[in-house]
């Protein structure tokens, strides 16, 4: 057991962050998304919910603010309506971990189908809600000036 871990990473979780380099992107896909069909890394996380998941995840790495998007999320399909509390609970999570992390990016859903395929990984969750699918990128961490 590790000290500091959140519990809701899993050490296959854990290997994947710590082998994603910077620009690498890691999908958190909720409980219904087809992620063994776009993406051959696929990590379970049953039962966990995104929010959960991003506590734990941006604990651990930063995200990408050299990219204009580094949090992307799926647009309604036509016809269909976005809960704002999805993205707001994830974003409250974002943003109290990585203030100043640029606004999301909304992608077409089949466009960010094969934004997935292209991914680290993909990490299937338990989230339920709807359109609660999220990618992230991951970042570099700055070098510490030393006197």
């Amino acid at each position: 057991m590790l000290i500091g871990i959140d519990p809701v990473i899993s050490p296959e979780l854990l290997d994947a962050l710590f082998r994603m380099g910077h620009g690498d992107e890691l999908v958190l896909g909720d409980a219904f998304f087809p992620g063994n069909t776009f993406n051959s890394r696929v990590i379970r996380a049953d039962g966990i919910k995104i929010p959960a998941l991003l506590e734990g995840i941006l604990a651990l790495i930063n995200l990408d603010l050299y990219s204009p998007h580094p949090v992307i999320m799926m647009q309604p399909v036509p016809g269909d309506e976005l809960d704002p509390s999805v993205e707001k609970s994830f974003r409250s999570v974002i943003d109290r971990r990585w203030p100043g992390t640029p606004v999301t990016e909304r992608m077409e859903r089949f466009a960010f189908y094969e934004r997935c395929k292209t991914a680290y990984a993909v990490v299937m969750s338990g989230e339920t809600v709807k359109y609660g699918n999220i990618i992230l990128k991951k970042g570099v961490i700055p070098l510490q000036k030393t006197l």
